[in-house]
């Protein structure tokens, strides 16, 4: 199906030669499980002029097929991935090619859009005198290791980047997130677009920062009340995710990583001090070691000390705190404290591992990485994949 007027203009007639205000492209590689929900919301989108446009990256499942389900939805394929580019880079660059509208909105196929968003969001941006808009969706999490790693993950990405400070001229730091980006046609084209960024596996964040030091304005904001999303429907997925770029998003990843595990170690040593001392009395008792009564003494005076109870509360609620920067619910924040931590952890070891071994996996391709600079400012750290990318024959996200 290649007609180029989505289903909203029977809200706002647009005739074939009108050009719409936004053009929304969707780049989709095997997204048949999410894509048909992501449509359904877009479409009946109101309040503006706009076209869709959905980039089949070589999928093999039906997302082709579904998208050309939707009346309205032009669907067009990625073509041949040029040398050093990602799947998605290209894809983003194909579908920009064939847009028409004043603003590019780029949006991932497992988002759901909240009604009437599109139009508020680019009131948003015109209000602001955002050149480019992104939004941060809410994050759905069914499974247990969503629920416990996606609380913790957000947290430390919102200290990373506060909106704030994104948002400010004054300041260097930028950020995007790849699953809502609305910038202005001219300012996309002004910075060289993804095609100026075709190597990069953060290419949200590239886009930003190119965006930002072309001296053009940027908002960023977390925005449950327009868009929702669940990125990952199983573990293996999230630590494929995760591993393709998460070290990419924090300066010295690995020292991160040994704080956020020291820090919860010693938060939850505290709080089961007591449980693990009397079990440790028990066990020496049972062997002999000591008495039953020394045993009982012990513990009794544990019990009566005041030391480590002040203590576990100076170590515990600062990392509670830190988790409701994410935005999810209280229960999610909890296991986010008790397991997520150490799982957050491991993704950022493993992602600098992926990144200093040279090879990242990602649906499905294999993409060849430059060894991150440590050295480097925050705000000049990239990711520039080299020339070599191969299949391997895996199963993309679906």
């Amino acid at each position: 199906m290649d007609s180029s007027l989505p289903a909203a203009s029977l809200h706002i007639p647009i005739s074939e030669s009108a050009i719409p205000d936004v053009s929304i492209i969707i780049p989709a590689r095997n997204e048949e499980a999410s894509l048909g929900d992501c449509l359904t919301s877009l479409t009946a989108q109101t309040g503006v002029a706009f076209q869709i446009i959905v980039v089949d990256d070589d999928s093999t499942d039906d997302t082709r097929e579904i998208a050309e389900s939707f009346p309205g939805v032009r669907v067009i394929s990625a073509g041949p991935l040029p040398t050093g580019w990602t799947g998605k880079n290209n894809a983003l660059v194909a579908g920009s090619r064939q847009a028409s509208g004043r603003w590019l909105l780029f949006t991932d196929a497992d988002t759901v859009h909240v009604l009437g968003s599109l139009a508020r969001a680019l009131a948003e941006a015109k209000e602001n005198q955002a050149e480019m808009l992104s939004y941060s969706p809410e994050q759905i999490a069914v499974t247990f290791w969503e629920m416990a790693v996606l609380p913790v993950v957000f947290a430390e990405l919102a200290r990373q980047y506060p909106p704030q400070k994104v948002g400010d001229p004054a300041s260097p730091l930028a950020a995007a997130n790849g699953q809502y980006i609305l910038i202005r046609r001219e300012t996309y084209d002004a910075v060289g677009g993804h095609t100026a960024i075709g190597d990069n596996l953060l290419e949200d964040v590239a886009l930003a920062r190119a965006v930002k030091g072309a001296g053009r304005s940027l908002r960023f904001r977390y925005a449950a009340d327009a868009v929702r999303t669940r990125m990952y429907r199983s573990f293996r997925q999230l630590r494929e995710g995760w591993t393709k770029n998460l070290a990419l998003l924090f300066p010295n990843p690995g020292w991160l990583a040994v704080r956020r595990l020291l820090w919860w170690g010693g938060a939850w040593g505290f709080a089961f001090f007591p449980v693990i001392a009397f079990a440790a009395a028990t066990v020496a008792e049972r062997f002999g070691f000591v008495s039953a009564g020394q045993t009982l003494f012990h513990w009794s005076g544990l019990i009566r000390s005041t030391w480590w109870g002040p203590l576990f509360l100076v170590l515990t609620m600062p990392l509670l705190a830190r988790l409701r920067r994410a935005n999810f619910t209280w229960d999610m924040e909890v296991l986010g404290a008790l397991f997520g931590m150490p799982m957050f952890s491991y993704l950022l070891l493993r992602s600098k591992k992926a990144q200093t071994g040279g090879q990242v996996l990602w649906k499905g391709r294999a993409y060849s990485v430059v060894t991150r600079n440590e050295n480097l400012p925050e705000n000049m750290q990239f990711t520039k994949p080299m020339s070599r990318i191969k299949s391997h024959g895996l199963r993309a996200k679906s």
